[in-house]
């Protein structure tokens, strides 16, 4: 256990030395290959995404084949679709567009409203309004 904990003490300071006594002549082969190897990794992993999409498309395709086969066969009517508008959401959530700073803040904003806030200054603002008109009738002398 002790030789554990002394080879890891010496071996983090050895590595910290060896990056300082080494030649960096090999560090943009190494960041180029890096961005190369880190590209082909991207490629793949969208060629594997598109065979995926692919592959549901031609299942749901078949699926859709079957259930039409079996409402011909027992008369059944295709129930409409009712298609409700959402956000159009991006195909990926990890590369979604950031939000701002000042997106964050009207955000947080809009939490902090909430029925009982809106209400609350509806009913100030009323009061304001009437209290002006009040002022304005009454002239003091």
């Amino acid at each position: 256990m002790a030789a554990f904990v002394a080879k890891q003490m010496v071996g983090n300071k050895l590595s910290a030395v060896k990056g300082a006594v080494g030649g960096d002549e090999n560090n943009d082969d190494d960041k180029e290959k890096a961005e190369e190897e880190e590209r082909e990794r991207q490629e793949a992993i969208r060629e594997a995404e598109d065979r995926r999409k692919e592959k549901h498309r031609k299942m749901e395709e078949e699926r859709e084949k079957m259930r039409q086969e079996i409402r011909d066969k027992y008369n059944i009517k295709k129930k409409e679709e009712v298609v409700e508008q959402l956000p159009q959401e991006e195909p990926n959530p990890l590369m979604r567009k950031k939000k701002t700073p000042e997106e964050l803040a009207a955000e947080a904003e809009a939490e902090d409203l909430d029925d009982f806030t809106k209400l609350k200054n509806s009913i100030e603002s009323q009061v304001n309004e009437l209290k002006t008109q009040i002022e304005s009738k009454c002239v003091m002398q």
